[in-house]
Order: structure tokens, then C-alpha cells, then sequence
């Protein structure tokens, strides 16, 4: 190995390039099991971000299955999910540029299944001995908000629609009995949000395929149910956080009678950002295999149902999603500090591990990669919050004797969310450059419990905010960052964060904002149905707390902001409209503040295409390197900055 070089943090030459990250990058989703072939969606950016829906036979043949132009994937509630399943082979997908249903039988082109209409479509169940699929529709053909039902949809004649359960405002998780004679679901209302307070029923299903009395198992305003499930033999399985934790309950068939399976300080469920989420399934009637997190790292387990002894599962993965058990055969998107996020497989019988598809083929040497450190700080009040800190590696370079690596804060988004462990090149790209990164887990994110996630109750924008600036102080305290040269960056909610904690604290030096909120009283007025209310209990109800959203809202006090911005914008975004972002950048120019605004055409909230995920990456890298006084170690194409 050659001595390395010595270069200042921020100008190391790094192997992990956007280029190199783009070009072999793809996003993993959701994963389903028809009988011994398994199917998953991948978002590809070099086909503009299309979903593709992916099987793997019994053989190990791997094929894509929906076409191009058809892209799997749903709008309902906007963030979408639970954009298709199959049934015997054949599939059954929303497609996202018309919203329809179609169905495409094995081996056989996409056929629409419903009309052309303002609908959209999430969530589904075949009901093979009724010919019909059940769905969580989300009905946009009136003025004012859409409406939300779950529907059955004949599979002859998907014109056919039955509206099964109505009245509430929001549906999801509609799952048929394994004898077909009952359907639970879940079910809340404004102002809550699935992970305040969700309600589980179940109805007997009538001989003419409508639902009879409801009856309703657990849940309420206060209590969130995530994830019912039933078992092999018809119990009802679900997660709850009536203990403060989510933990596994189930509903006793005969009695009604609820009763924890596995009580544990830990969380088996997640915050629903989207349909399709699982953590949990059965291998037997009598083993149920499971994920579940505690401190911010996951585990996968085996919970015996007879004793409710739970047994960890060994395997070198620190996050787990959309977890499918079909036999002894677990399925699950895992993620680790040192490789990549991928689809594998566990063999419960003989503990082999399977890689079937990794979200990138960029291989990069250990040597270049920042280890994850979990870190807790003190923060307002007494309290503590935590985050996961990655130190500047490369083994090529040291810095010069004495210097101290800059810092970029990143304020994931939801708020309701959390920062994971696992490798993310993007991540990486930073570190490897001489930037040290603090991913913080402020008050309010998920994985510690319902108490910590309540932290941010009337709070978002104050509780946050402290966090992430105690967290960066801290690291300078510490001596392992350079506390004049801090940034922070957050995408949607982490963007609000990221904008409050740049106006209404003299921490951060530079920052960067990706679609993110800057006008709160704004986006009350004009945002999704799914979030409409979030900001009740986030911030309070509107118009009754009017001052305290001007008081919040960065545009409302850009006169506070003393340091350079950069801002990422998709024009079509829906959830956080380019108004947000347009507003604030005006008002820096007129202020004098160093500012730039990258706006792209075609991007929605978040962005999908490879040309824009690499632009805004070297884009930001660019922006510091200009503010901090470093010369990168690549020709990078510049932004054009304002004022400065």
C-alpha cells in the first residue's frame, strides 16, 4: 500500500463518484412471494425512474416482467406503495402515468383492468373464489378532497366496482382469511396520521361478496396498529404501540381476547409512509420470523407462537424491509454498513444466506469506506437524542497536521422517519472527500419508542432544530469536526429542519435545502390529502395557531439568515410545491445572501432520474467547496451562486 497523500478534508480524490453511483444504482421495493417465485420492483434512474417489476423462478432465473413503457407503481396518498401483486402468475399493477389497474397473465402483454377515470389504485388482495381484487382506491373525480374507500374490483370486468368500506379517511392493509370468509383492515382519520392513532376491524364476508357486521379488534386515536396479518390458522396477528412499543399482539379466535406475543423495549413496526410495509410473517403456525430495531439498529428473529421465546437470526444486516416468509424461505431487503442494500434470501433449515440482487454493481474497497458510529448527546432539557456519525476515510489521504474535518448535518425527512445504518454510496461520497457526516435521529423519529416519537408534538421546528445543533456542538466539543466549517442538509421535512435551523440558530455555516418547507402556513393550504392535517399535532390546528405557523416559517424571517443556501427543487412536486423553495431564494437574492436554486424538470418529491441525482450531488459538493475555501479533487460542472 503506498504512504498516503496529504490533502486538506474536502479535496481527496474519491473512487465513489456520482458518475460511478448513478450509473449502476438502483432502488429496491417491495417484495412478494406467488407460490415459489419471488417478485420485487427495482427504480432504475437510467430509465428516468421507472419501476420495473422483477422475478426470480424456483431455478434462479431472474427476468423483468412489465414492459417498458409501464412504470409499477401507485399515487395513492402520494407516496404510494403496494403498487402490484400477482396471483398464480399472473400480475396485477397500477401504472403511474394513467393510474389504471392492469392485469397481464403470465407470459402475456399488460391488459387494462379498470376504465380511464380520475382513480388511483394501492394495496391489493385477490380473492380468487370470487374473481375480483381488493383495493384501496382513492377517488379524485369530485372537487375538494378525494375520497378514500376500499373497493372490490371484478377480475372479468374491471368496470365492476364495488365500494366494500367507506366513511373514513383514510383506508389501507385490506387482507382476506385464510378460508376467505373474513377481511380486516385498517382505518384513521384527520388529524391523525397512521403512526398517531389507526383503528383494525374485521367484517364476515357475506355470500353475495359484501361485508357483514364490522367488528372492530383494537386500535384507536391514541393506539397505532400497524401491519394485520393473518396466520396460517386464521389468527389475526397485528403490531401495536398500546405499550409504548410496537410490539406483536394477536386477537384469540374464539374470544376476541387480545394478548401480546413477544413483549420486548423494542419496535416490530414501522411509521406507514407507504402501502405494502412488512416486518413480520409466518414460516409455520407455530414460527413466526420477524424484524425488529433497538438503539437504531434492526434484527431479524424467530418468535416460537407457543411460548413467545423470540430467537435472534444471525446475519451480517443492520436494516431490514419488506420482509416475505413463504416455507422456510425468508425474504427481505437488507442493508449493512459495508455492502450494499440487496434483496436476499434465508434458508430457515439451513441457514444459507442468498444475494438473488444488490441495488448497486459499484464495488468499493473497504479501505475507502466511514464505518458508522452510533452516538448519543445531550440535548434540550436534559434529554438525550442520538444520531449515527461517519468520520472522513480514505485511504489514500491524511489531512495536514491540525485540521479538522468540516461537517454536514443531514435532517432526514417525515419528520416522522428515521436515519439508518445501513451503506449509502451518497453517504460515502462525502466521507471519502474529507467531510464527516452526522445523520441525526432528532426527537420525533421513529425506532426509540412512542414517547420519543411524540417529542416533536407541537414542537416540529424547535425540537428538531436543538437536536441537530446540539448534535453538531457536540461533535465540535468532542474535537472530531471543525466547528466553523458545520453545514446541514435535509430533503422535504429535513429541508424545514434544515431551513428553521439556518435562520433560527447561529450554528451552521452553509446549508442545503431539497424540497424542502419554508412556508408552514403555505403548505396547510396547499398540500396532499395524506398530510392535509399532519401539521395539528406537529405544529397545532389551522387557522387556531396562525401566528405560531408564521412564527415557524423561515420565509417569514429570511432577514435572520446570515449564511450561504443552496436549493434542489422537481418542478412537479406535489407535496412541497417549487412556490416554497422559489419564495425563499427571491428573498436571499434581495437580501444579499450567497444563494443558489437548482430547479428540475420532470422530478416529483424526490428525485428519480440519474442525470438529476448526479447533478444535485456534485452540485452541493461544488457549493461547499466554494463557501469552505477547498478546491475539489474533480473538474465538477459549477452552480452558479448569487451574491456571492
Amino acid at each position: 500500500m503506498s504512504t498516503p497523500q496529504i490533502a486538506r478534508y474536502g479535496s481527496w480524490k474519491s473512487p465513489i463518484t456520482s458518475d460511478a453511483i448513478v450509473a449502476g444504482s438502483i432502488g429496491l421495493g417491495q417484495i412478494f412471494w406467488d407460490n415459489q417465485t419471488l417478485y420485487w420492483l427495482e427504480m432504475r434512474p437510467q430509465e428516468g425512474g421507472r419501476n420495473v417489476l422483477v422475478s426470480r423462478s424456483p431455478q434462479g432465473e431472474i427476468q423483468d416482467i412489465v414492459p417498458a413503457p409501464f412504470n409499477v407503481r401507485t399515487r395513492v396518498c402520494e407516496y404510494g406503495g403496494g403498487a402490484f401483486t400477482v396471483s398464480n402468475g399472473t400480475v396485477y399493477f397500477s401504472n403511474f402515468s394513467d393510474s389504471r389497474l392492469y392485469h397481464q397473465p403470465q407470459g402475456e402483454e399488460p391488459q387494462p383492468l379498470t376504465p380511464e377515470a380520475n382513480m388511483r389504485y394501492a394495496d391489493f388482495t385477490v380473492d380468487t373464489p370470487r374473481g375480483r381484487l381488493i383495493a384501496v382506491r382513492e377517488d379524485h373525480t369530485s372537487a375538494g378532497e378525494p375520497v378514500t374507500s376500499l373497493v372490490s374490483i371484478n377480475l372479468a370486468d374491471g368496470a365492476q366496482m364495488r365500494v366494500l368500506v367507506a366513511g373514513e379517511d383514510f383506508y389501507a392493509t385490506p387482507r382476506l382469511s385464510p378460508d376467505g370468509q373474513h377481511l380486516c383492515w385498517l382505518s384513521w382519520n384527520h388529524p391523525n396520521m397512521p403512526w398517531d392513532g389507526t383503528e383494525l376491524w374485521v367484517a364476515q364476508i357475506n355470500p353475495d361478496g359484501s361485508l357483514g357486521e364490522t367488528h372492530h379488534v383494537a386500535g384507536g386515536v391514541n393506539e397505532s396498529i400497524f401491519q394485520p396479518q393473518w396466520s396460517p390458522d386464521g389468527t389475526l396477528y397485528f403490531v401495536s404501540d398500546c405499550s409504548g412499543w410496537w410490539n406483536l399482539y394477536r386477537s384469540h379466535p374464539t374470544t376476541g381476547t387480545i394478548e401480546p406475543v413477544c413483549e420486548m423495549s423494542a419496535e416490530f413496526g414501522l411509521p406507514q409512509w407507504v402501502f405494502g410495509m412488512s416486518t413480520y410473517g409466518f414460516a409455520s403456525n407455530s414460527q413466526l420470523i420477524c424484524t425488529y430495531t433497538q438503539f437504531g439498529i434492526w434484527h431479524l428473529g424467530s418468535i416460537n407462537l407457543s411460548t413467545g421465546i423470540l430467537q435472534e437470526i444471525t446475519t451480517p444486516y443492520t436494516s431490514f424491509s419488506s420482509l416475505q416468509v413463504s416455507g422456510d424461505r425468508v425474504a427481505f431487503i437488507g442493508g449493512s454498513p459495508t455492502e450494499p442494500t440487496a434483496i436476499a434470501q434465508y434458508h430457515l433449515n439451513s441457514g444459507e444466506l442468498q444475494i438473488l440482487r444488490k441495488s448497486t454493481t459499484l464495488n468499493v474497497d473497504r479501505a475507502y469506506l466511514s464505518e458508522p458510529q452510533p452516538v448519543e448527546f445531550p440535548t434540550e432539557n436534559g434529554l438525550t437524542a442520538y444520531g449515527i456519525f461517519y468520520p472522513p476515510n480514505n485511504q489514500d489521504y491524511i489531512a495536514p497536521e491540525g485540521e479538522l474535518p468540516p461537517l454536514l448535518v443531514k435532517s432526514h425527512g417525515g419528520p416522522t422517519s428515521s436515519a439508518s445504518s445501513s451503506l449509502s454510496l451518497s453517504i460515502q461520497y462525502w466521507t471519502s472527500r474529507g467531510f464527516a457526516i452526522l445523520d441525526v435521529n432528532y426527537g420525533g423519529s421513529s425506532g426509540y419508542g412512542r414517547e420519543y416519537r411524540q417529542r416533536l408534538e407541537n414542537s416540529w421546528g424547535i425540537v428538531d432544530v436543538d437536536d441537530c445543533a446540539n448534535g453538531a456542538k457536540y461533535l465540535g466539543e468532542q474535537g472530531w469536526v471543525d466547528s466553523n466549517r458545520l453545514a446541514i442538509a435535509g430533503g422535504s421535512a429535513g429541508g424545514y429542519t434544515t431551513l428553521c435551523a439556518l435562520t433560527y440558530r447561529d450554528v451552521f455555516k452553509a446549508g442545503a435545502s431539497y424540497y424542502g418547507v419554508s412556508d408552514l402556513e403555505a403548505l396547510a393550504k396547499d398540500t396532499h390529502k395524506f398530510e392535509s392535517r399532519y401539521l395539528d399535532k406537529l405544529i397545532g390546528p389551522y387557522p387556531e395557531a396562525k401566528q405560531i405557523y408564521i412564527e415557524r416559517s423561515p420565509i417569514h424571517a429570511c432577514d435572520r439568515i446570515s449564511c450561504p443556501v443552496i436549493f434542489f427543487q422537481g418542478l412537479e412536486d406535489k407535496i412541497v410545491p417549487p412556490n416554497q423553495a422559489e419564495a425563499m431564494v427571491n428573498a436571499l437574492k434581495q437580501k444579499g445572501i450567497p444563494v443558489a436554486y437548482l430547479p428540475f424538470e420532470g422530478e416529483q418529491h424526490g428525485f428519480r432520474r440519474s442525470e438529476n441525482i448526479k447533478r444535485a450531488l456534485d452540485g452541493e459538493f461544488y457549493f461547499y467547496s466554494r463557501i469552505f475555501g477547498f478546491e475539489p479533487a474533480e473538474n465538477l460542472e459549477p452552480v452558479t451562486i448569487d451574491n456571492f
